[in-house]
């Protein structure tokens, strides 16, 4: 079998672009959405791979990245003002109501392609990225689906790990529009679909027309509600659990993981990363009562060695199907490694792997060499270093803060924290203040946002009058924190040794992107 059969799959379709009744049974049966689910959760096609040497990875007619050009753009913002007129993602009803209606008279594009599922509080973009970085590499064309977006709407729906276009996004949107008045209509005196919804029906149709062969979905919120979840995904992993979204998910960990682990399917295979106890004793009597197979962090997969390397670190991971050792992977900390170890035993289990299937380890090089993870401890910024994460809860900021302290070598390291106004300040602020020299507060561009005259309050009670400072935007603060890592009573000491952090919301990550000029990705 020859690598290029992932790319016939698309081959056989009449003149609008649709297959027909007898082709779609066959590309289903393909790609393991018919009733053969063969060796693993994946099917017969996609396992019988891993034993037909398809490990070279993407073929040469996968598509790039279309240029964004003006038009293009325009037309992305013109639709993402009507799609604010619905609820935001942060006022949610939770239901499968109306996600079920809109994917209904779509033809339900989230079952023409098997699913791997990624919940869990921190972590899952990560994972879902690496997943899909291992599954591209592999051969099978790949559908991603994470949230939230840092810079552009674009990066959320990515086909073969390349976001779409903005014109690509703008005609998803205008080939469902239809569809949604049908909806909305339906829902009578009750909330139209929010804006997630519509982005997850986007997602799936996109994939759908793509197509596909396997789509990678991060959870948004939750797990047994989110709108995700209306596929039925044969591989769910769940990343470590924590308090978050109190306010939808309740204060107590085994609320918060019975939520969560609602996207553990009857007959799937759950991939669990190394859990405290009480959330991991909700996952498994769900795995349970779903007849799901388990596999554990630390039991029977994990990180076998670690070494800190320039640009990231060298791993040794233990996969379902055996070691993988000297595995590069340019992302920092402990969290990361753990990450890839759950995002390998993911695919193992996708393929079918086991004992005695193994995934070809240049394969898995390659893939995870290849990750980029924008936002999660990316460097932009040299002399002084600038780095910028996305952790927005105090689970987050730890996992950073450890990462920082054990990776990096600051002589001087100043914070830029900016934090939304529903999440634990005070529990971001602690974790961050042993690695933070001095921390400049700011507040980012959404009516989310703490304000930072706020933030600043509770930044003096950890940190002290003398190590804080207030700016209002986050330009003034990267200005000013920049300034404050270069300062030193040595005219000899080298700038190079200083860094700056910019940690608390993914918005704050998104903006100090966009400021040092890098791209969506």
């Amino acid at each position: 079998m020859s690598d290029d059969r992932w790319g016939s799959l698309s081959a056989d379709q009449d003149a609008s672009g649709d297959a027909d009744a007898d082709e779609l049974a066959q590309l289903l049966a393909m790609a393991g959405g018919a009733d053969d689910a063969g060796s693993g959760p994946g099917g017969g096609a996609l396992a019988d791979a891993l034993s037909q040497g398809v490990t070279t990875g993407p073929t040469d007619d996968r598509p790039g990245h279309e240029p964004d050009d003006a038009e293009s753009l325009a037309a992305l913002r013109a639709v993402e003002a009507e799609l604010d007129q619905r609820w935001p993602e942060t006022r949610i009803e939770p239901s499968l109501e109306r996600i079920r209606a809109l994917v209904e008279v779509l033809g339900d594009p989230q079952r023409s392609y098997p699913v791997i599922h990624v919940a869990g509080t921190n972590g899952k973009s990560s994972v879902t990225r690496m997943i899909d970085a291992l599954l591209t590499r592999i051969g099978p064309r790949t559908g991603r689906y994470t949230s939230p977006h840092l810079q552009r709407v674009t990066e959320r729906i990515a086909i073969d790990g390349v976001p779409i276009s903005a014109r690509r996004y703008v005609e998803i949107y205008q080939e469902i529009a239809p569809f949604l008045g049908i909806v909305d209509r339906a829902q009578g005196e009750g909330p139209r679909l929010s804006k997630f919804e519509v982005l997850t029906g986007m997602a799936f149709a996109a994939f759908a027309d793509a197509p596909v062969d396997v789509a990678v979905l991060e959870v948004g919120l939750g797990g047994s509600w989110d709108a995700t979840n209306v596929a039925d995904a044969a591989v769910a992993a769940i990343t470590p659990i924590d308090i978050d979204h109190v306010n939808y998910l309740g204060p107590e960990l085994g609320g918060i993981a019975a939520e969560k682990a609602g996207v553990i399917k009857e007959g799937a295979v759950a991939l669990m990363a190394e859990q405290a106890p009480e959330a991991a004793k909700v996952l498994l009597e769900r795995a349970v009562a779903m007849d799901a197979e388990v596999a554990r962090s630390g039991m029977e997969f994990g990180v076998l060695g670690r070494e800190v390397a320039v640009g990231g670190q060298q791993l040794r991971l233990q996969g379902l199907g055996g070691e993988y050792d000297d595995i590069y992977l340019p992302l920092f900390g402990e969290h990361q490694a753990k990450n890839a170890a759950l995002a390998l035993a993911s695919v193992e289990a996708f393929f079918g792997a086991g004992a005695s299937r193994k995934l070809d380890i240049t394969a898995v090089r390659d893939a995870f060499a290849s990750v980029r993870v924008p936002g999660r401890l990316e460097r932009l910024r040299a002399a002084p270093t600038v780095v910028v994460d996305a952790a927005h809860n105090p689970h987050g900021a730890r996992a950073a803060a450890a990462a920082v302290r054990e990776e990096f070598s600051f002589r001087r390291l100043v914070g830029v924290v900016a934090v939304m106004r529903d999440k634990d300040a005070d529990g971001i602020l602690a974790a961050l203040e042993p690695v933070l020299d001095e921390v400049v507060v700011t507040a980012v561009a959404s009516p989310r946002a703490m304000d930072a005259d706020e933030l600043g309050s509770l930044a003096v009670g950890f940190f002290g009058a003398d190590r804080v400072v207030v700016e209002t935007r986050m330009d003034a603060a990267l200005e000013t924190a920049i300034g404050l890592a270069e300062e030193t009573d040595d005219p000899d000491t080298p700038v190079a040794g200083a860094g700056v952090l910019v940690v608390g919301s993914v918005v704050a990550a998104g903006e100090a992107r966009t400021l040092l000029g890098r791209e969506p990705a």
